[in-house]
């Protein structure tokens, strides 16, 4: 750095040379300098000063933005940060066949804590023990006061409840939105919808995952956003499966029986349109398995699919259909019944004696174990084993619910003669009721092999052909006969006319060491209307006994068949089946009113 000096020799010379004060000169020489440092400590400040009127113009801005977004957006609780994909809470509904819901979302809220923002702990515990009488008092307190920071304490919870949380007034104590599943119906269809519970959780959402039924099936579709939202249709109809389980339930109350089932289902399309499983739950709060004792007793436990029972003398129609399909009999062919039937050290009896001899088509119509064991014996147990696979009894079910695939029929795994003549008569093979709707259904229809679904079906499917038309008939005529004059008279519903079978098995014991002699099982399978089948109905009780006689009845004839026709009876107007009215006789005279 140059130093200017403040009195410069040359102009010191200078001043003294002309007589002037050097004295001034230095003074004016301070003053100039002063004035220069003075100007640029000033534009110095200016510049700052702008600078700072720029900075809190530009954060005055920014509040005052934040400010207004505020001000225009819902209120809503923190939402803890979380690493990994989002959750997507969305469900689509099911429906039935005409558009009504059986099961949606509803939109409600959790409850969970942040006990490092409460304010008085004791008091929170306090009122929560008071709002959900399940929570304890003392445990609360002790989460509230230890080390958690976050702990969930409702996964929903009403908007009544979570008023009287909100009067708590503790800020620790949050809400978190959620969709919870709901079913309008309450336990109509339980078995089929199975129900949804929480998975993946978050305090902004909750995912809703399926767990049993349609709901697991179709898990992924429901929740599938390319959708669109658009409902799963099933085959049910709303109206008809509430009908079908309060007859049910009335049965099996009147019959004393410990379960029962019943599968109504179209003849052309296998489409299910109820499908009831008794005792049953409220998916809504659906109860937890059971840990001991048989499963069977569960209310969750699905009778009509996962239920494998021998069918007893139901299977009859296969076997006496598959001798007039391939020839082998007539329905009047006469087929020796005179018992009992010896094969080694096996015998062979009926419920009575039926004499020596029947035609095929009374062997139906008694429902002779003989005589069906005889024409078992001329099918031989390969022809019986490939007519029986035509009919899927050898594998599960192809239905939509997710407990079907474990339901696999139980097949003997030696087949001798002695095995191809029970199982002709429904012993030895067990299956599920459905299996035996869908053998029902493909047998009257026509002979064309049905797929059991619960989606609803646009067209019919052709499947392969089991028996020829000529043979279904024949059988449709062998099931009206059984209701007519046989073991199932109680099945007659004025203006229908119903066929069907009956069939009534011993419950094996739990050890598989024989039978019981006082359970059964007792199934009735029958077609409407019998001379153009519509539908097929099963209706299976469990451990049925029927006390208005001085002697119990177990048979099918008298537990299972009364309840199937009152289903009949009040479900077929609603699936628009005009009754046929016989027209009064010629000339007669009708009194229409007193």
């Amino acid at each position: 750095m140059i130093r200017t000096p403040l009195r410069p020799l040359a102009r010191i010379l200078s001043a003294r040379a002309k007589g002037e004060n050097p004295d001034e000169i230095e003074r004016a020489n301070v003053r100039e300098r002063h004035e220069a440092m003075r100007d640029r400590a000033r534009a110095r400040a200016e510049g700052r000063l702008l600078l700072l009127g720029a900075a809190f113009f530009a954060v005055y801005c920014v509040v005052g933005m934040r400010m207004g977004v505020l001000a225009t957006t819902e209120p809503e609780e923190p939402q803890a940060v979380a690493s990994g994909a989002s959750i997507l809470a969305q469900r689509a509904d099911i429906v039935d066949r005409r558009g009504r819901v059986l099961a949606t979302n509803l939109v409600t809220h959790a409850l969970y804590a942040q006990p490092q923002m409460m304010v008085d702990p004791e008091r929170a515990a306090k009122g929560l023990a008071m709002i959900f009488p399940d929570l304890s008092e003392k445990d609360l307190l002790k989460d509230f006061t230890g080390a958690r920071k976050f702990l969930w304490i409702k996964k929903k919870i009403s908007p009544e409840q979570m008023q009287l949380v909100h009067e708590i007034g503790d800020p620790g104590l949050m809400f978190g939105p959620r969709e919870m599943r709901l079913y309008p119906n309450g336990a109509v269809a339980a078995h089929v919808l199975g129900g949804a519970s929480f998975g993946r959780e978050g305090v902004a959402s909750a995912e809703v995952i399926g767990t049993a039924g349609v709901e697991r099936t179709f898990d992924g579709w429901l929740r599938d956003p390319a959708n669109g939202g658009a409902p799963l249709e099933l085959s049910l109809d709303l109206t008809v499966q509430s009908t079908v389980e309060e007859v049910l339930d009335g049965g099996m109350k009147l019959m004393n029986a410990k379960g029962a089932t019943a599968v109504l289902m179209k003849v052309d399309s296998g489409e299910v349109i109820a499908l009831a499983s008794l005792p049953d739950f409220d998916p809504n709060d659906r109860p937890a398995p059971l840990t001991k004792g048989d499963a069977g007793d569960s209310p969750l436990f699905n009778r009509a699919v996962q239920g494998v029972y021998e069918l007893g003398s139901t299977f009859k129609i296969f076997a006496v259909g598959q001798a007039l399909d391939i020839g082998l009999v007539r329905p009047d062919t006469m087929v020796e019944t005179k018992g009992p039937m010896v094969w080694g050290k096996f015998k062979i009896r009926d419920f009575h004696n039926y004499g020596p001899a029947l035609s095929v088509r009374d062997v139906i119509v008694k429902s002779s174990n003989i005589g069906t064991a005889h024409i078992a014996q001329q099918l031989g147990a390969a022809r019986q084993q490939d007519f029986l696979k035509s009919l899927g009894f050898f594998e599960p079910t192809a239905v939509e619910l997710a407990e079907a695939a474990s339901a696999r029929p139980i097949v003997p795994k030696k087949w001798p003669e002695i095995t191809t003549m029970t199982v002709s008569y429904g012993h030895g093979l067990s299956a599920s009721p459905l299996h035996l709707a869908a053998a029902y259904a493909s047998m009257v229809n026509g002979g064309t092999r049905v797929i059991p679904t619960l989606l609803r079906a646009k067209a019919p499917k052709s499947g392969t052909r089991i028996v020829s038309e000529a043979t279904s008939s024949e059988i449709r005529d062998f099931l009206r006969a059984v209701v007519k004059r046989g073991t199932a008279t109680f099945a007659e519903v004025p203006g229908y006319e119903v066929g069907g079978k009956t069939g009534t098995a011993d419950k094996p014991l739990p050890n598989g060491g024989g039978y019981y002699k006082d359970k059964v099982i007792a199934t009735f399978a029958s077609v409407f209307p019998a001379n153009d089948p519509k539908y097929v109905l099963v209706v299976s009780l469990d451990e049925p006994v029927e006390t208005s006689g001085a002697e119990p009845r177990r048979t099918a004839g008298w537990t299972a068949v009364p309840v199937a026709a009152e289903i009949i009876r009040r479900v077929a107007p609603l699936m628009g089946l005009r009754p046929e009215v016989e027209p009064s006789p010629a000339g007669g005279v009708t009194l229409v009113s007193n």
